[in-house]
């Protein structure tokens, strides 16, 4: 008799492989890990130092020999070496236990994405120790995290917002009908808010002051019965010294109107290749946003003004996508039609 080692041994993975963050969910156990996607290296030995939120409170403070990588840029692997230890890392934390067996991973990717960048998140995954590794776009994920009947037959729309991407799709049947995948996320809200310190203000702030920037004054519709403001400090560009200034809501709404009506566009772009039975769906039953940047105050407003439709915020935005992968993982048999495994 051939012997098989049962499902409760096994040490199935799903993974929101984010810009900004990334998201791990182990079958039977949910959501374990939820860490910045950041790895510290040693410059002289190329040692690996610290990942994930250790990492993060580097940024903009190295020494000469230490040096903290953001390895994924615009949702893709920019630094292939860099995530490959950023995944074992992850995966070896949430399996310590378990070295013996080598994961099934289900790895979240956005939906524009190459055959050549889906096969460097294969890769990097099989190479920090997963034994099969199977691909599902962001929005699908996302839209199965927020329980939106994605195999029905009958048209549901998300709106995913993460660190580097922003992920617009119109899911039926278990399939995308149509989608659009734009390189803008709240990576860009902070470079607008960067440039708009360095531009205005004559202040060279780093990526952790201005994301405290985005969301302590940060909106995209008038939501705030008074305008905010709040001390900003930084490097002077003209006195090379440090100095402080005073910012304010009005302004950084106005900032962050340029990257949002990038997404707000994608957005009409994906309404307009909709198929007319999916448009009225759609018209019924609204359009849900989720992802990290769909948290800034006053985004669903500014959708439904532009787009005549309504909009809701998913409960629990920032693990959308992970929740969804996470789902797959529970019960692969009734999603296996929507994921993708790469052959060489």
């Amino acid at each position: 008799m051939r012997f098989t080692l049962p499902d409760f041994f096994s040490n199935d993975i799903g993974i929101d492989l984010g810009t900004a963050n990334t998201l791990v969910y182990v079958r039977g156990r949910g959501i374990v890990i939820n860490e910045p996607s950041v790895v510290a290296v040693n410059t002289r030995t190329g040692k690996v130092v610290a990942v994930g939120a250790e990492a993060k409170v580097m940024l903009g403070r190295e020494p000469p020999d230490l040096k903290a990588h953001r390895p994924l840029r615009d949702g893709v692997i920019a630094d292939f070496e860099y995530t490959e230890a950023m995944i074992r890392y992850f995966i070896r934390k949430v399996l310590k236990n378990s070295f013996f067996i080598r994961p099934r991973v289900v790895a979240c990717i956005p939906s524009g994405v190459t055959d050549v960048e889906m096969r460097a998140v294969r890769d990097s995954a099989e190479r920090a120790g997963a034994k099969e590794v199977m691909l599902i776009s962001e929005p699908m994920a996302a839209a199965i995290g927020c329980s939106l009947p994605v195999d029905e037959p009958v048209g549901s729309m998300i709106i995913d917002i993460g660190g580097g991407t922003s992920e617009i799709a119109v899911i039926s049947l278990g399939g995308i009908v149509t989608a659009k995948s734009v390189r803008i996320g709240g990576d860009e809200m902070d470079e607008a808010i960067i440039n708009h310190m360095k531009n205005d203000c004559n202040l060279q702030i780093g990526y952790n002051m201005a994301e405290q920037i985005k969301w302590n004054l940060g909106s995209a519709y008038p939501v705030f019965d008074k305008e905010l403001d709040m001390t900003v400090k930084g490097l002077d560009l003209i006195d090379r010294i440090p100095r402080s200034v005073v910012v304010d809501s009005l302004a950084i709404r106005r900032v962050l109107s340029q990257p949002l009506d990038g997404v707000i566009m994608a957005v009409r772009q994906t309404l307009e290749s909709t198929p007319a039975e999916l448009a009225a769906d759609i018209i019924d039953r609204g359009i849900i946003i989720s992802g990290g940047g769909s948290r800034l105050p006053g985004l669903d407003r500014q959708i439904t003004k532009e787009t005549k439709l309504p909009v809701r915020l998913d409960e629990e935005p920032m693990t959308s996508v992970v929740r969804g992968a996470g789902k797959i993982i529970e019960n692969f048999a009734a999603y296996e039609t929507m994921l993708s495994v790469l052959k060489d």
